[in-house]
């Protein structure tokens, strides 16, 4: 049966309805009689507030067997909130890492207290207040129920999801299908309000099961599932040999089950390395660990009232229950489908049971973490967002818009890509920027460059696009610009995954605000202002063949230039060079294709790829997708100069003439070409242009980004 009714917690959390209340609060709950008043007084929806103007127990009443539904009509009136805001800035403060397992532990102690409740949801208050149109996500909890295992994430997810939580009290002992029952009738209450949202479902271990589940009830509704360690592989459990064991255990002897717990289901060291900075010198990372350690270990006894030896011998076969009905339902989720999964989960074995839910699911992708333990979600890791955001999950609406649902990089986000994810290729490359005013002096840094968009950077696209990186973080970090770049379809294609596939470079590809190239995804861009990243060469440029270093290979029409004036984009050409300072091209197009077996499987993947451009473009449109083979060097540096800026505001009508038109293409790529030319020359008055002295630099000097070059 299903009620609201109060729920006293700590002040973290509120009511599911109502993030601004404090104290005692009201939650959806399954059981119980009566229904009580939702005490909120408003609830954000969209644009603005849903103000309830019938508060009475004929909200929600009791539907019998687990369901929800409504007594009478609720009357409702909008009106005006400019609290709820659209948009998040560029390099925003996301909160991740200020939260950590000690926060979790210290919060289950207040809410493992007994009241006699039935499960029920609940949002934490540090979530926040979402953007406007923000879909709901669901966290479904493990083995412990409590609900807190997305603390860690609670503050970068609460700014784009509407969060609500599930809450399993210790001494619950409702069964798999009424907890099955409630999460059902709570995703179909949701879809009627806003039917055309999705609707996030995150399933940590049991919770995984549960989810899926779900999905498999109710194929019809758009649902996105996040499952972290998902126990459908119970069968094959690390729990399942002991479970005889703590059957016969004595009841003055279960204080040892917190820490055999501890060591199955989850790494202290990763745990305690949660809220740990990066950037911080080894000495103090180590210093703050040791701090960490000694601060968590004494709370890790409070497992055994988290899960007294009678539930976890419930949950065990909650458990058992749970997987079975989840996996002879597999081939009824229609759902998309993220599985994160543990390398080194001792609980269960997620890697390879990842593996065989790709394979049994018709929507679904995988990232893997090695160093990961079975509780992923409270080990130092990749903050839940940005898995979501890299792997093109986050969408507000039936179908993703890659402009429309793009949410800009975080301040850590920025941090952890720049310095873990290309720290060693940032640091080789050593990147100097030159830009050109409009009276046509070239100055350091990026200043000849318009903050105000829409703005369209054209250039020479390196080897493998290596130039992309240095480039980004650069208009980040000077401008805190995004640069918005348009990418091979083949980078957001399933095509370019494995089994093995940890969070990788495609993904921070989109991560950082690429889109597939297409024309609507240009006008889209453009009609937002953005600064849009161009290469007319594409893939041609980025696998070019042996000699053909900086030789430019655009196509003869120029589209861009027109859709540029359309919206009166300023064109800014720029030059990059350095490819020939770091890699040597050991094995290109022409000696693969005389390999045999293996140009077959490089034609075969060609045909199966998507085309962009008609064949009839030539050697532009038709290369073949192959990786190099390079040999690296002793690296050199990264150069990047940007021209001066050609506006093409008025000038529409003007360049629908094909002559006009082709007379600024050319123009554009003479400028591209005399920026590359420029570099050339110029490198070699560079006295730190070797990666020893510029290192050699940086230890006496300043930080990498500040090593001077030549003189403009």
């Amino acid at each position: 049966m299903a009620s609201v009714v109060n729920f006293c917690v700590p002040n973290t959390l509120a009511t599911n309805y109502n993030c601004r209340s404090r104290g005692a609060v009201q939650v959806h709950s399954l059981g119980g009689n009566d229904s009580t008043v939702l005490s909120s007084d408003s609830v954000v929806v969209n644009e603005g507030s849903l103000i309830e103007e019938k508060q009475r127990s004929d909200v929600l009443v009791d539907g019998g067997n687990g369901r929800l539904k409504s007594k009478s009509r609720v009357e409702k009136k909008w009106v005006k909130d400019d609290m709820v805001s659209k948009h998040l800035e560029v390099l925003w403060d996301d909160g991740y890492g200020t939260s950590t397992v000690k926060d979790y532990l210290e919060g289950a102690k207040e809410m493992i207290k007994p009241d006699g409740g039935p499960p029920r949801w609940f949002c934490p208050i540090e979530c926040g207040q979402p953007l406007a149109d923000s879909p709901i996500l669901l966290f479904l909890p493990g083995l412990d129920g409590v609900g807190l295992g997305l603390i860690l994430h609670h503050k970068p997810l609460g700014r784009v999801f509407e969060i609500r939580c599930l809450h399993i009290p210790v001494q619950d002992r409702t069964p798999f299908e009424g907890l099955l029952k409630f999460v059902e009738e709570t995703v179909r209450l949701e879809h009627a309000l806003s039917p055309s949202k999705p609707i996030y479902l995150v399933g940590d271990s049991f919770g995984g099961c549960l989810a899926l589940a779900v999905a498999a009830r109710i194929p019809t509704i758009d649902l996105i599932l996040i499952l972290a360690n998902p126990a459908t592989s119970f069968d094959r459990s690390q729990l399942q040999p002991i479970l005889p064991l703590l059957e016969a255990l004595p009841d003055e002897l279960h204080f040892t089950v917190p820490y055999l717990l501890c060591s199955v289901m989850g790494d202290p060291m990763k745990m305690a390395m949660a809220d740990i900075e990066y950037r911080l010198p080894p000495r103090l990372q180590i210093e703050q660990l040791q701090d960490n350690l000694l601060g968590l270990l004494p709370l890790l006894s409070g497992l055994s009232d988290i899960i007294p030896k009678d539930t976890l011998l419930w949950k065990l076969k909650l458990l058992k229950t749970a997987a079975a009905y989840a996996n002879s339902r597999l081939h009824a989720v229609k759902a998309e489908v993220l599985v994160l999964a543990s390398g080194k989960d001792n609980l269960l074995p997620s890697r390879d049971e990842a593996h065989r839910l790709k394979n049994s699911l018709q929507n679904c992708i995988v990232r893997n973490f090695k160093e990961n333990g079975h509780t992923l979600l409270l080990e130092r890791s990749i903050s839940l967002l940005t898995l979501i955001k890299g792997t093109c999950k986050y969408r507000r609406l039936k179908r993703r818009d890659y402009v429309a649902d793009f949410l800009p990089p975080s301040m850590s986000e920025f941090k952890y890509g720049f310095d873990e994810v290309v720290g060693l290729l940032r640091f080789a490359t050593g990147s100097t920027f030159l830009s050109t005013l409009k009276d046509g002096k070239i100055v350091k840094g990026l200043a000849g460059v318009p903050i105000e968009g829409p703005v369209m950077l054209v250039g020479y696209h390196n080897l493998m696009g290596l130039e992309l990186f240095s480039l980004i973080e650069e208009f980040l970090r000077e401008k805190k610009i995004m640069v918005r770049g348009v990418a091979h379809p083949v980078l957001f294609s399933e095509k370019v995954e494995s089994s093995s596939s940890e969070f990788f470079a495609p993904d921070w590809i989109a991560l950082m605000g690429a889109v597939p190239v297409a024309p609507n995804n240009l006008f889209k861009l453009l009609s937002t202002k953005s600064h849009v990243l161009l290469y007319p060469g594409g893939v041609r440029e980025a696998l070019h063949h042996k000699g053909e270093e900086y030789k430019l290979f655009w196509p003869d029409q120029p589209e861009f230039v027109r859709m540029a004036a359309r919206f009166g984009a300023t064109i800014v050409p720029f030059g990059a060079i350095g490819e020939d300072d770091m890699f040597e091209l050991a094995l290109d197009y022409n000696d693969y294709m005389k390999i045999p077996v293996l140009n077959d499987y490089i034609r075969d993947a060609s045909r199966k790829s998507m085309r962009i451009r008609d064949e009839s473009l030539g050697e532009v449109a038709s290369q073949d997708i192959f990786v190099p083979g390079i040999l690296p060097k002793i690296p050199g540096r990264f150069y990047y100069l940007f021209g001066k800026p050609i506006e093409t505001k008025g000038m529409e009508e003007a360049l629908k003439d094909k002559e006009n038109a082709k007379q600024l293409y050319d123009q554009i790529k003479y400028e591209v070409e005399s920026n590359i030319a420029y570099l050339l020359k110029k490198r070699e008055e560079d006295p730190y242009r070797n990666i020893l002295d510029r290192t050699l630099y940086r230890m006496l000097h300043s930080p990498l980004h500040e090593v001077p070059a030549f003189k403009p």
